[in-house]
């Protein structure tokens, strides 16, 4: 709407402030808003995306970025609310897999391929398989823009030390780790379960160790012969149910929430020896304590008895966010040059500062952390995505549920693994 001054406005302020006035409102109208949501919610992260937005906006008068931060589980349910209302926003983060796939399905989310086309020197840059989760029917509807996140276990070195320990490569030996720690009142894991996720990561770690990851592959996708009921699933839970029994993780691991610090302050007061967390953990940590990541490494998941999944086969994500844009977004050519500056060099840059890394063809660090994490990829025959993601997001949900409860020891892992069939089954028939 054009802005009108009134008659008496005009007799107060006089015709040379009305003159002002005008130009002012025509140039706030003139501003184009794009909105972005995404769960970078510590400060350090946040400032890294704001400042690629502050880049863009500098490039681009007339737009501004308006962008939005949350912790995890609320950032999950707010999107959802959000695209079921129609009301996204333009740009936005995702782990790509299930959940962004049915946004996808209903034609919510952008197709980004002819813009990755017609700009062929920026996406030759990243990994070719950092696509892959954000790829459905051959087109591409993500952007990888964080980092390259595996699964792994971080220990504290100076208790491993005191009491001759070494990183655990078997099942035995880690259930030996487990016992001495215990004999000397030091819980072996932190974990922060209230959330969920944290402990799915034990669970998918140990089907991939035990079945490799075509289990799962013929499960989700229902391939003939695939079942979550398999032996393979079963044995995950008799497992992971082995590691409760054996006091592997710190009191009250199920109702911890891991967005405030839950499992890392555990760590910090030296309460526990280890966490299974992906390797962004350690940015959190160098964050918030400097002093206690000085004396922190990491070891993959050991391997088990009779296992038929590669022990290099890792469990994570290629990209580690992805951002997308919604349908719904009225600067679309826009907002894909904005997802240019979130993922550029100079954005690379910044997050390798604050150790994070990229999937970028020929990137290289000075970090020790960060070339550990980039040979332990290199050197895995399989990248398995996190299950909740990989997954449809009812099945995903039902995954963490059991998962919980067998943390819990409330459910078999027979239950557990024929209440995930079900489910599989009834989202196959919708």
């Amino acid at each position: 709407m054009q802005f009108k001054p009134s008659r008496t406005l005009t007799r107060f302020l006089g015709s040379a402030a009305v003159a002002a006035l005008v130009p002012l409102a025509a140039q706030a109208q003139d501003t184009k808003t794009i909105t972005s949501w995404d769960l970078r919610s510590d400060t350090a992260t946040a400032k890294i995306v704001r400042d690629a937005m502050d880049r863009f906006e500098e490039a681009n008068p007339g737009y501004v970025v308006e962008d939005s931060h949350f912790a995890n589980d609320a950032y999950k349910t707010k999107l959802k609310i959000a695209f079921g209302a129609n009301e996204p926003p333009c740009v936005f983060a995702s782990w790509g897999g299930g959940p962004l796939r049915e946004y996808v399905d209903s034609d919510q989310v952008v197709d980004l391929t002819p813009y990755l086309d017609a700009n062929p020197e920026f996406k030759e840059r990243f990994v070719p398989a950092s696509f892959g989760s954000v790829t459905f029917d051959d087109k591409i509807y993500g952007i990888p823009a964080e980092n390259t996140a595996v699964a792994v276990i971080f220990y504290n070195t100076e208790i491993f030390d005191e009491l001759d320990l070494t990183p655990p490569e078997t099942w035995d030996d880690l259930m030996n780790v487990i016992a001495v720690l215990n004999e000397n009142n030091i819980a072996p894991f932190a974990l922060a379960n209230k959330n969920k996720w944290p402990g799915s990561m034990y669970f998918v770690l140990l089907a991939d160790r035990i079945g490799g990851p075509e289990a799962f592959r013929k499960a989700a996708s229902r391939e003939e012969g695939g079942s979550f009921e398999d032996p393979v699933f079963i044995e995950a839970g008799e497992r992971l149910q082995e590691l409760v029994e054996a006091d592997a993780f710190a009191r009250g691991y199920n109702g911890l929430d891991y967005d405030v610090g839950g499992s890392r302050r555990l760590l910090y007061a030296d309460r526990a020896a280890m966490e299974l967390m992906g390797s962004w953990e350690m940015a959190s940590i160098r964050n918030e304590n400097p002093a206690f990541a000085e004396k922190v490494d990491f070891f993959t998941f050991p391997s088990v008895p009779g296992g038929k999944g590669d022990p290099s086969n890792v469990v994570g994500t290629l990209g580690d966010n992805f951002v997308s844009i919604s349908s719904a977004c009225p600067y679309k050519d826009k907002a894909f040059e904005l997802l240019t500056y979130l993922t550029n060099d100079d954005a690379a840059a910044a997050r390798l500062a604050d150790q994070r890394v990229m999937p970028l063809k020929g990137i290289s660090t000075e970090d020790p952390f960060l070339n550990k994490v980039l040979e332990v990829v290199g050197e895995a025959d399989s990248v398995q995505l996190w299950y909740d993601q990989e997954l449809p997001p009812a099945l995903g949900e039902v995954h963490k549920d059991t998962v919980q409860q067998l943390f819990g020891m409330s459910i078999t892992p027979e239950e557990a693994a024929a209440e995930m069939e079900r489910a599989a089954q009834a989202e196959a028939q919708q």
